[in-house]
């Protein structure tokens, strides 16, 4: 007895399933955007029902930040798509991995690469200029020993709050 209704059942639960998952591929569709959205996003306008759910919800997303930067920020975002529209296809692949990298990465080794990368960034420009340049004219095996005496200093700081240790 149980049999007989529970094949039903599945049947229409997976029914509802396939429903709500066809009707969500729907509900990103061109219509449904804003008119500043669909206006940042004119060119792919003819190929946007061909692009998958991820890819509209992306560009739908990026299209909102856009209407809401101020003047500024857009002019510094268009330079960087620029800077980014300059480089060589494998500058562009070795910056995919680094930041695949970099998400791969737990959350405390992020919060240290952010920190260092802002206490550079707070260097002033000729400082900074003077680092780029020395790191430049390093030889890959000092660049090397430099990224080696670098995560053991990290090792080290790590272990110590881990340990409760006071520095040697």
């Amino acid at each position: 007895m149980k049999a007989k209704y529970f094949h039903p059942a599945i049947t229409v639960l997976l029914l509802l399933f396939c429903g709500a998952v066809w009707a969500q591929d729907d509900t990103l569709n061109w219509n449904s955007l804003t008119d500043e959205q669909r206006q940042v996003l004119g060119p792919v306008e003819e190929s946007w029902d061909t692009l998958s759910l991820e890819r509209r919800e992306r560009l739908a997303e990026g299209a909102k930040r856009w209407t809401e930067m101020g003047t500024d920020d857009r002019a510094a975002a268009r330079e960087r798509f620029q800077t980014w529209r300059n480089l060589s296809e494998d500058q562009r692949v070795r910056i995919r991995e680094r930041y695949e990298q970099f998400q791969r990465l737990n959350p405390r080794e992020k919060a240290r690469i952010r920190e260092n990368f802002q206490r550079f960034r707070d260097l002033p420009a000729d400082r900074r200029q003077q680092l780029r340049e020395r790191y430049r004219n390093m030889t890959p095996e000092q660049r090397q020993a430099v990224r080696d005496r670098l995560r053991q200093h990290q090792r080290r700081r790590i272990r110590r709050r881990t340990t409760d240790q006071p520095p040697r």
